[in-house]
This record gives structure tokens, C-alpha cells and sequence, in this order.
């Protein structure tokens, strides 16, 4: 056995190096390869750019608060350099915010940004929100909003532009994405694009 020990650990050393090139080197660059070729945009993060500039990702949700724009879903995200300070849509760190639906403080977070959006859009005291407007995702940086909620606030994003509803309604229709491969979710809005899209006049 000891006179055959110097060959196996040979034979140990060529397979672990052939391992090591195959799976850590001819194996990520065919991959990364086939990525680029394939799925060139997911690939590089999905970004979005305007005038040369990246201004987003399709894939990562931002924070709107001015009237003017459409709003988007409520991030629970923090500050990963300080956990008790909120930063939404916080893409280092994905987190929703672990609540059931019977904690109060969730109940009374909620509640209130019902009222919110009930103000904000000018609706009534009975007036109905769609969930998703009030109620944050599971990573924390949802960049879509459902078809509903865009067109709640499209009263007041015309108001705020000084644009006509109609066209501003239009606008979102033509932003609408249908449900994954036909059947999944829910149609949807990616908010900075069709923000994007108000920015650049596309609604008149």
C-alpha cells in the first residue's frame, strides 16, 4: 500500500486539477457565455437607460412620492449599515417585513396607508385600494404594481402634469404586461418605465 501511495496522490492531485478547470474555469465561462448571447439584458441586471445613462433596473423597484409619478408597492427594506432605519426598495438587502396578518402593527400601518392613498387619489372613505398599494412583497424591492393600482393613480398624475386622463390612462394601458407565460400572476405595470415614459412625454 505505502509503495503505492506516491501514484494515488498523483492520480488525486490530476483529478482534483481537472475538476478545478472544468467546474471552476471551462464550465462559468460557457455558462456566462451562453448568458450573454442568450439573455443579454437579464444577464447584466435588466437595466434601464436613458440618454446614455442608467437610471434603473426593470427588476429592482424605486422609490415615488411625488404626486406627479406613479407610486409603487410598500418596501419593508432597511439600511444594512443601520437596521432601524428604513431604505426602501434596498436591493442589498431583500426582506419583507415577517408580519402575520394579525400583528397590530402591520394592521395599523396598513390602515393608515389606505387612508393615504384614499386622500392622495381622491377618493372616498369607502373607496377601494388594491392590496398590493399597501401591502409590501417578499424581497422588498417589487418594481410592478397591478394594472388596478396604476389606474387609480392615473386621475392624479394627470392632475399633477396638468395632462388629460385620457391620455395618461392610455398610456398605462400600453405599459400593461400580461400574466407570466399566460397563466401566472396578475397583469402588471413596471413603474419606473411607465414614469419613465411620463418624463419623456409619451402621454402628451
Amino acid at each position: 500500500m505505502l509503495a503505492t501511495l506516491p501514484r494515488e496522490l498523483l492520480i488525486a492531485l490530476r483529478l482534483t486539477l481537472v475538476i478545478a478547470v472544468v467546474t471552476g474555469l471551462i464550465y462559468p465561462f460557457v455558462i456566462t457565455g451562453i448568458a450573454q448571447a442568450v439573455f443579454h439584458d437579464q444577464a447584466n441586471g435588466s437595466l434601464i437607460t436613458r440618454n446614455g445613462q442608467v437610471v434603473g433596473s426593470s427588476l429592482i423597484g424605486q422609490e415615488f412620492t411625488k404626486p406627479q409619478y406613479f407610486h409603487g408597492r410598500v418596501s419593508s427594506t432597511v439600511n444594512t449599515d443601520d437596521p432601524t432605519k428604513a431604505q426602501p426598495y434596498n436591493a442589498a438587502n431583500s426582506a419583507g417585513s415577517n408580519y402575520g396578518p394579525s400583528n397590530k402593527a402591520l394592521i395599523d400601518r396598513v390602515s393608515k396607508d389606505v387612508e393615504t392613498v384614499r386622500k392622495d387619489n381622491g377618493l372616498g372613505p369607502d373607496g377601494q385600494v388594491p392590496v398590493d398599494l399597501v401591502t409590501s412583497d417578499f424581497s422588498g424591492f417589487d418594481p410592478d404594481i397591478t394594472e388596478a393600482s396604476a389606474l387609480l393613480q392615473v386621475d392624479r398624475v394627470a392632475a399633477a402634469r396638468n395632462i388629460d386622463a385620457a391620455k395618461v390612462r392610455a398610456l398605462v394601458e400600453r405599459h400593461v404586461q400580461g400574466r407570466i407565460l399566460g397563466i401566472f400572476g396578475e397583469p402588471r405595470v413596471n413603474v419606473l418605465d411607465v414614469n419613465l415614459a411620463l418624463d419623456k412625454g409619451e402621454a402628451g
